[in-house]
């Protein structure tokens, strides 16, 4: 498709307000699902990232990979159990966890970054202790639950211009190791940092009132209308979690936090910089009545 200048010129000017808006500010991206697997796709968002750091936005990248442990755990042999959704992990589970989020994945992603003219450091929530965890179910095993974030080595990499990109790996002052839900852990840090938003990618468009129509769409969600909508069972199933973790990151904190479509091409950007958005917004009642 070809576009003129004066229509790049006019796009351009369209996003200056918003640029405006988040030009200092922080804004956590909680990565997965098929952008994460789907190279066009990553490229996308990789593009996305870059542009809103070089335009002043201050980029946290927090990342899961929990099918790329159970591939690894399948080379080596090693049978993937689940509780309650949740993966069972033992000591060598956690190794493996480690070895795929905090390196082939993590370094991967500086990597990319980096080839594509940004500049990306590559942490772990072991790095400064910045995630620190206990044991969240024993029948689970080295599942963490946070117990603190330290966001020091985050803004320490955010104030040499760099994108932090974190893996959700805690530990504890034992020296154990665990594996940390990605959505809770971008929510409490994005709640640390005081973000002005979090952004988290699924394979869905949002939070639909019939789940089997994308047109019920629902664009804005306040925190005090969510019960209602958990109650009516409209969030359900496996939006449950991620929703509670919006919530969360709310009360933490966070200003507005959006479950967006990361099938969609450059869909940080859309929601970001234009006036439709893409998915759907979480924020006080407050938020909302000032536009």
């Amino acid at each position: 498709m070809h576009i003129s200048n004066a229509d790049r010129a006019r796009i351009l000017v369209h996003a200056l307000p918003y640029i405006q808006k988040y030009t200092g500010k922080i804004i956590v991206v909680k990565y997965g699902g098929n952008a994460m697997t789907n190279e066009k796709l990553k490229n996308s968002v990789m593009r996305d990232l870059i542009l809103l750091s070089l335009v002043g936005v201050k980029v946290v990248l927090v990342h899961g990979g929990g099918p790329e442990i159970t591939e690894m755990l399948a080379k080596v042999g090693k049978e993937t159990v689940f509780v309650d959704g949740l993966r069972v992990t033992d000591k060598e589970t956690v190794e493996i966890a480690q070895m795929v989020l905090s390196g082939k994945i993590n370094k991967s992603l500086v990597n990319l970054i980096h080839n594509m003219g940004g500049k990306a450091l590559g942490l772990s929530g072991v790095d400064g202790h910045m995630i620190e965890a206990r044991m969240k179910d024993e029948r689970l095993g080295f599942v963490g639950s946070i117990t603190n974030v330290n966001v020091q080595p985050i803004l320490d990499v955010i104030d040499k211009g760099y994108i932090p990109v974190i893996s959700t790996i805690g530990c504890d002052n034992e020296g154990n190791i665990y594996n940390i839900n990605a959505d809770t852990a971008a929510a409490k840090i994005a709640g640390e940092l005081h973000a002005e938003s979090l952004i988290s990618m699924t394979d869905i468009s949002g939070i639909l009132r019939d789940k089997d129509d994308p047109t019920t769409l629902i664009p804005r969600i306040t925190v005090e209308e969510a019960p209602k909508l958990i109650e009516d069972g409209i969030i359900s199933g496996g939006m449950l979690p991620k929703v509670e973790c919006c919530i969360n990151a709310i009360n933490w904190g966070v200003h507005k936090v959006f479950i967006i479509d990361g099938r969609v091409s450059h869909s940080i950007l859309i929601e970001t910089l234009t006036d439709e958005g893409i998915g759907t917004m979480f924020l006080r009642e407050n938020e909302s009545t000032e536009g």
